[in-house]
């Protein structure tokens, strides 16, 4: 090291935590710098098909909320569509299939709004059930984590779901099955994710 900077530090290593949120979600860290905050918008006004909510919290090993946690979701539209040249077909205009979320840090609670993908082509592997794609990373990951949500009343489609029987264990599938309440204005699909321990969520290495 050159003698004029010897008296630099280096810098706090950290897996993720502060510098995630300043960076890639500034608002949630209590900076002001955008007008709109990237990602809270996932399908835009003109999507078509069923409007939803989906709620979770992401549960570490000792059984407890991840407090800032940030996830990311990839989607298709109703049709099955994804906002990309090669996803499938058109989509609606404003339609991103893209969007990212915090946790509350007090209660390690989120959600999103959003409208229920169609089933997807898959590649060289036929058809795919309705489902989202998760990235997520928090303080304790060294890599972020890929996961899926799928919705339980897909039953059909999840049961001939290539990506699904991939996973030997039923009980192992579960962790990627959302469960729907229709008890509010919006159906909600409540999608929990658990990172390690009984019930711990299937991760794809991609």
């Amino acid at each position: 090291m050159p003698q004029s900077l010897s008296y630099l530090r280096e810098t706090a290593s950290q897996t993720a935590g502060p510098y995630v949120h300043i960076g890639l979600s500034p608002g949630a860290a209590g900076f002001d710098i955008y007008r709109r905050e990237l990602g809270h918008d996932i399908c835009g006004p003109n999507a078509r098909g069923e409007r939803i909510r989906v709620e979770g919290v992401v549960i570490d090993g000792m059984n407890a909320p991840v407090k800032d946690v940030m996830l990311e979701i990839w989607q298709a539209n109703a049709e099955g569509h994804y906002a990309h040249p090669e996803g499938g077909g058109p989509v609606e205009e404003g339609f991103r299939g893209w969007g990212r979320v915090i946790s509350d840090f007090k209660t390690g609670e989120w959600g999103f709004d959003t409208v229920k993908p169609g089933p997807t082509p898959g590649r060289n592997i036929g058809r795919q059930a309705p489902y989202l794609n998760f990235w997520l990373v928090a303080r304790g990951i060294n890599i972020g984590l890929h996961t899926r949500m799928y919705f339980e009343d897909e039953a059909a489609a999840n049961a001939r779901d290539p990506v699904l029987n991939l996973i030997e264990w039923e009980n192992r599938r579960a962790t990627l099955i959302a469960r729907r309440d229709d008890s509010g204005a919006v159906p909600v699909y409540r999608f929990d994710i658990r990172l390690q321990g009984e019930g711990e969520t299937v991760f794809f290495d991609l």
